[in-house]
């Protein structure tokens, strides 16, 4: 039976699904970056998982990422475009089930207002490609305060050279 209550929790459901990419939704409106490509180039370049994070913004499920128990010396950088984004000296083990840091490498990322799931964030994306890579937040530990909670399968990591 159709009623007013019905189609308002269809409506509300359909729009949470589109949100999450349950439905058509476009990736991310490409802008201008030094790295850029097509859409179709990024599904070429990149593995399911990893488009679905650094193209339309996802994100991958805790504890899933090899990097989270990276802990040789080295830097991470954008699996997107290989930039570095964060040394292994800034990582730390913040308990949340994806690989964090207290601060990137200089002007290798920047930041934007993200307002979905009715709260406001500041997403990291790479500042070379654009790829989404994960958030930040302001609970971190000492000398900044801040922890940029990254997704693993939005990074690579490079092994210092001895």
């Amino acid at each position: 039976m159709l009623n007013r209550r019905r189609v308002l929790l269809a409506t509300v459901l359909g729009a949470i699904g589109l949100r999450l990419g349950y439905g058509s939704a476009a990736a991310k409106t490409p802008a201008n970056f030094p790295v850029s490509h097509t859409d179709e180039e990024w599904q070429k370049i990149l593995t399911s998982d990893q488009y679905a994070v650094l193209r339309e913004e996802g994100t991958e499920r805790p504890f899933t990422s090899a990097l989270l128990n990276e802990h040789g010396k080295g830097n991470f950088a954008c699996a997107g475009c290989d930039q570095d984004a964060f040394s292994s000296a800034t990582k730390f083990d913040s308990g949340t089930g994806w690989p964090s840091f207290w601060a990137p490498l200089d002007g290798a990322v920047a930041t934007s207002r993200d307002a979905s799931f009715g709260m406001v964030r500041n997403e990291v994306h790479c500042s070379r490609c654009g790829g989404h890579l994960g958030h930040v937040f302001d609970d971190g530990p000492k000398p900044t305060g801040l922890r940029y909670c990254m997704n693993g399968v939005a990074m690579k990591f490079h092994p210092a050279t001895a």
